[in-house]
């Protein structure tokens, strides 16, 4: 298409067809290049034309075509950020050119010897040199062919690496297609997690009774390394480039700089502090422009890194079996500070998990005054022995999350004792557990003033209860208002107290009501998941329900009679004697029966595995690949373990069938590797109308018993 506005891609001039196809190819076609030239001017040249709203309803847009015409799907196709399957693990990619790391120095007088070994080595060639920041994530390789996107690899070793490129697609600031067709092109990069997206990762892994990353580096290393590559999705890393390594063009830039600049002409992000500087005292100045910016940044950056700008000299210098001669990392020192502990709070996590915090004598630390440090859990204190009255040596783990370093023994008063975890909700007053394997303790309360929030969402939710229009923003509201305590006091509501609400008015009210009303008579797998209750998702909800009949019989089980159920295992056995030991727990539920919620199965609801052995999906696993006509992922889950079949999420010798819908992905190629059976989306549909027969027969054979 003809280049507008000082090169922004315009509408393409062509003839309007009939075919929807062909409009299909003209308007994808159309939407790449609006792609590429926003995602430019938002990560490359920092200047947005568009909001943020907009830039996705163009991927949005995209994504639909796609799936209306999966032929025109192509490898730069934004829909491939959200991740594909799950690998079985990564394959190892010998590196074209070395990735090399870099040789330290940690002050002036290290800096000004790394530079005369260097003009020793060059004969007193005149030189400039770049300094740039040197963040603090993990170092990749990028490699384009014909312009687009071809593989991702970590440096590992510096020679071979490991292909993450399923991972690597997912990261935003990385194009999948470059502004020009470049034959070839490798560039070097450092993949790395923001400071905002660290602590909201860290709160979720200490969450989920995980241990916490040390520091953002680390966060960024685990992230792209992960087998699932819609988790690595989910992390939102970002990436700088900062070398051109190898590219197929009859000359390239002479200087560094100059290569810097032609990544950014080709849409790739580099760093803008990056510094061109005439001497080494022009360097010194750079570093430390660089040390007084460092806390203002939303990413970690440990040092700088000084580079000869001049590419022929960059040859001549050379490299050692390890380090390029021509440059060299500057690093800076860790800020500490030393305080008193005050006390240790603990605080009540929106899933119920105990986390220690020191409260601190305030002391300022890396640009800001600390007063509050996470000891993360039990194992953490046990293990450093912080104790009241202590002082301690404080750090800032990513520059932004201050962490208690070391105990200073030599200062500690006399009659501090060692800190004990309570065995009871701090919130609520619940039973507190530890499970094995885990390091951190949870509230069981089903009712903890904690947990309300997250509990209210969960109950709404889909595979919970079912009710729509019971959001977040309304649950803030009710919960701002003390108008619901639980998920009980949902059924409480009435007519004028919602339409009073924000954004409600009668009619949205009255749907809530009618929608409050409904889920009373969801079947009772539902409410045992809504419940939240540890380890009981929706299958070990249904296997519960059809075995227990009522909640009533489930609240009088033993651990052996849970244990008696096929694949309920010790873990969900004791989580599930533990909700109902707990009299807050067993109030809930009576109030919800008072409500009206349904708290027994129907008699085709308890129908179980055994009554269904006549239907094909009884007792199989069953893996999901690709698009199913009519039927979400989800829908399609929930429809194979209601009719006694088991969902697995890869292709293993143990799959008894695979379901390969439009645009299958890697796990059909498994299946056929394995000798696995595949069925198209129509004959899984009429596997399910055999198995729904099945059900039906079981159900009326028990009616008649």
């Amino acid at each position: 298409p003809a280049a507008q506005d000082g090169g922004r891609p315009g509408r393409p001039h062509c003839p309007v067809s009939a075919d929807p196809r062909a409009r299909a190819v003209v308007r994808a076609d159309e939407l790449r290049r609006l792609i590429a030239y926003h995602r430019k001017k938002y990560y490359v040249d920092d200047a947005p034309e568009i909001s943020d709203a907009d830039y996705d309803a163009l991927e949005r847009e995209l994504r639909e075509i796609e799936q209306r015409f999966p032929d025109l799907r192509t490898p730069d196709s934004p829909s491939l950020r959200v991740g594909g399957e799950p690998a079985e693990q990564f394959v190892t990619y010998r590196h074209r050119v070395p990735l090399l790391s870099l040789d330290n120095a940690y002050d002036e007088k290290e800096l000004r010897e790394w530079d005369e070994r260097l003009d020793r080595a060059l004969g007193g060639a005149a030189r400039t040199y770049v300094v740039e920041p040197k963040v603090d994530g993990l170092s990749i390789a990028v490699h384009y062919r014909d312009g687009v996107l071809e593989r991702g690899v970590t440096r590992g070793d510096g020679f071979v690496g490991e292909d993450v490129t399923s991972n690597v697609r997912t990261i935003r600031s990385i194009p999948l297609r470059l502004l020009e067709p470049v034959a070839f092109l490798e560039v070097r990069g450092e993949v790395f997690m923001p400071l905002e997206t660290f602590r909201k990762v860290n709160a979720e892994r200490q969450e989920a009774g995980e241990p916490p990353f040390a520091n953002p580096r680390n966060a960024a290393a685990g992230s792209v390394r992960l087998l699932d590559p819609r988790i690595t999705a989910r992390r939102r890393l970002d990436c700088f480039f900062h070398a051109l390594a190898a590219i197929e063009v009859a000359t390239a830039p002479p200087t560094h700089w100059e290569r810097l600049g032609l990544l950014r002409a080709l849409g790739l992000r580099t760093h803008p502090l990056n510094e061109r500087c005439d001497d080494l005292d022009g360097v010194l100045r750079a570093i430390e422009r660089l040390r007084g910016l460092r806390h203002g940044l939303d990413y970690e950056i440990d040092g700088a890194v000084v580079k000869v700008n001049e590419a022929d000299l960059q040859d001549r210098a050379g490299a050692t079996s390890k380090f390029p001669r021509w440059a060299i990392a500057f690093k800076y020192p860790p800020e500490r500070a030393t305080t008193r502990v005050r006390d240790i709070a603990i605080q009540v996590g929106r899933t119920g998990a105990l986390t220690p915090v020191a409260e601190l004598d305030p002391v300022p630390l890396a640009g800001t005054t600390v007063s509050r440090a996470s000891l993360h859990n039990e194992d953490e204190i046990r293990r450093k022995d912080v104790r009241v009255g202590d002082w301690v040596v404080l750090e800032k783990a990513g520059e932004i999350i201050p962490q208690v370093v070391k105990v200073l023994p030599e200062r500690r008063p006399p009659g501090t004792v060692p800190f004990a975890m309570p065995d009871r909700c701090p919130a609520c007053g619940s039973a507190v557990v530890r499970e094995e394997g885990e390091v951190v303790r949870r509230c069981t309360g089903a009712t903890c003033p904690a947990k309300r929030r997250e509990a209210l969402l969960h109950f709404a939710s889909r595979g919970a209860m079912d009710i729509q229009g019971l959001g977040e923003a309304l649950v803030d509201q009710l919960l701002a208002r003390d108008l619901v305590r639980d998920v009980a006091g949902l059924y409480r509501l009435d007519l004028d107290t919602l339409a009073g609400l924000e954004r409600m008015g009668r009619k949205s009210a009255s749907n809530l009501l009618a929608q409050l009303e409904a889920s009373k008579a969801r079947p009772l797998h539902r409410l045992l998941f809504g419940l939240g209750i540890r380890h009981v998702g929706q299958r070990a909800a249904r296997l519960l329900a059809s075995a227990f009949g009522s909640v009533e019989a489930l609240a009088a089980a033993s651990e052996d009679d849970l244990l008696g159920v096929a694949d309920i295992g010790p873990a969900t056995s004791r989580a599930v004697r533990v909700f109902f030991e707990q009299e807050a727990n067993r109030d809930l539920l009576r109030r919800l029966a008072e409500a009206g919620v349904r708290t027994t199965a129907l008699p085709e609801e308890r129908a179980g595995a055994p009554r269904l052995a006549g239907s094909p999906l009884a007792g199989k696993t069953v893996v999901l690949t690709g698009a199913l006509p009519g039927r979400s992922r989800e829908e399609a889950k929930a429809l194979v373990e209601s009719l006694g079949g088991r969902v697995a999420g890869s292709v293993s010798r143990r799959t008894d069938l695979v379901v390969a819908g439009q645009a299958a992905g890697s796990k059909l190629a498994d299946a056929r590797r394995l000798g696995v059976k595949i069925v198209s989306p129509e004959e899984f549909e009429r596997m399910v109308a055999e198995s729904q027969a099945a059900a039906a027969g079981g159900a009326a054979g028990a009616a008649i018993e």
